[in-house]
């Protein structure tokens, strides 16, 4: 728990950085905001808050008179301001680690490059079924410091935890810690590829002997961290032999192991499209079953389960055909994995701003995959050369969203699938992947549905 009478500095005022700043007052320490944006909404929250902010800009002079500086996700751990406070011996925080501090009840974290979101939304569901407390949140889009007195010993909390999250916490000690999957992302902040799956392996460095490691054998990333945790591993996977946890026989999800109860359900009964979610669906399985969930209600969940916003949503059906929102796709792998989802023709709209990945693979794979390309934002005139170089010839260089979705639509044929699915961050054109996924949504509804 935070001492009182802190003189906290909060760099960055978004949803975790109100959380954090919220719960600092309350336990009796002061709290400066401070954040490089200045805009009449911004304004508005720190004067409704009544709380000191410095707006459009920081520096060292705002670390005067500080003995706790708190990160918001979106700042670099490494960022100048932060440094300096490091330098003079100020303790460095974040939202996320004053939350393990103080949290009474057990935590189960999801992380992986991709598919974090729906696993952490369905095993929720799967501990809900299993008549648990369970709060949600996290990178999810859901603060949890701010719901820390709702919580008793005996609750669940299940997190979505980036890559930015498992950096900011001093010690992230998980009762279940999930890895889905590792694949280059976030190079332009991590530097290289190793420090990033460094960063994910910390959601089960420091587990104890009783609990819980959910690892995906498909991922060699993954599959090594088996040798980086004390805790007992959950082992699932679609290609790899499973000893131990969660795999495919027969056309039925099943557990394996000593104690194993067998079958789950089958494949075909998951409602979520691809094998990507099918992976996800195991994964949610593996932390229901080590939290004691029945193999039943398991199953039960999973079948009730909808779509998250933004993953692989379906939009509707206009002159025959299907439009999906997948905005939450920010990186090529997760791309790739929207792709495999279908086997209908594709007509695709991607493009944003890159974050250090090389686009030529991406490039060649959307020649393959793809019957039609729209590219929008920084990276889509680079994007569409280089499909272009590649063999495919139906791509369109889209203005902004709502010619996008014009072009699209004049590409797609009946029988076909129009995919929202970026491969890139939404920085360019965007506040954020859920304003480009509901804006898109608005502006398909609103060209196609006369």
């Amino acid at each position: 728990m935070i001492q009182t009478g802190r003189h906290a500095l909060v760099i960055g005022y978004g949803r975790s950085g109100r959380a954090a700043a919220s719960f600092i007052r309350r336990h009796g320490g002061t709290v400066l905001v401070v954040d490089r944006a200045d805009t009449p909404e911004l304004r508005t929250e720190v004067e409704r808050a009544g709380i000191t902010a410095h707006l459009g800009g920081y520096g060292p002079q705002d670390l005067n008179g500080t003995d706790l500086v708190v990160v918001s996700p979106g700042v670099p751990w490494d960022e100048p301001l932060v440094e300096t406070a490091r330098q003079r011996g100020i303790e460095i925080t974040s939202e996320i680690d004053l939350f393990f501090r103080s949290c009474p009840a057990r935590i189960a974290g999801i992380t992986g490059t991709n598919g974090k979101t729906t696993t952490t939304a369905l095993t929720t569901e799967m501990l809900r079924a299993g008549d648990q407390r369970v709060m949600r949140g996290g990178n999810i889009g859901e603060p949890v410091l701010d719901r820390l007195d709702q919580l008793r010993p005996d609750d669940w909390v299940v997190l979505e935890l980036s890559s930015f999250q498992l950096e900011s916490i001093s010690r992230p000690r998980l009762r279940i810690g999930v890895v889905l999957n590792v694949t280059p992302d976030h190079l332009d902040r991590h530097k290289s590829f190793e420090r990033y799956v460094e960063l994910k392996a910390r959601a089960v460095a420091f587990l104890e002997p009783d609990d819980y490691a959910v690892l995906n054998l498909d991922d060699p990333a993954c599959a090594a961290m088996r040798s980086e945790t004390r805790g007992q591993v959950i082992e699932f996977g679609l290609q790899q032999p499973v000893r131990s946890g969660v795999t495919v026989t027969d056309g039925w999800i099943t557990i394996a192991g000593p104690a194993q109860p067998g079958r789950v359900m089958r494949t075909a009964e998951v409602p979520l499209p691809g094998e990507h979610n099918l992976s996800n669906v195991m994964a949610a399985i593996g932390v229901g079953y080590a939290a004691g969930v029945e193999v039943e209600r398991l199953a039960d969940a999973v079948r009730r389960f909808k779509a998250v916003e933004h993953r692989l949503e379906p939009v509707g059906t206009f002159n025959g055909a299907r439009w999906y929102n997948d905005s939450k796709a920010t990186n090529p792998d997760s791309t790739y994995k929207a792709l495999a989802a279908f086997r209908e023709p594709i007509v695709l709209i991607a493009g944003g701003r890159n974050k250090g990945i090389d686009i030529e693979p991406l490039a060649q794979t959307i020649a393959r995959r793809v019957a039609g390309l729209v590219t929008m934002g920084e990276t889509g005139e680079e994007l569409a050369r280089r499909v272009r170089d590649a063999g495919l010839d139906r791509v369109e260089r889209a203005a902004d969203l709502n010619d996008a979705v014009r072009k699209a639509a004049a590409l797609a044929r009946p029988g076909s699938v129009v995919l929202l699915s970026p491969a890139f961050t939404s920085y360019d054109m965007f506040s954020d992947y859920e304003d480009r996924g509901r804006r898109f949504k608005a502006t398909v509804l609103a060209e196609l549905s006369q």
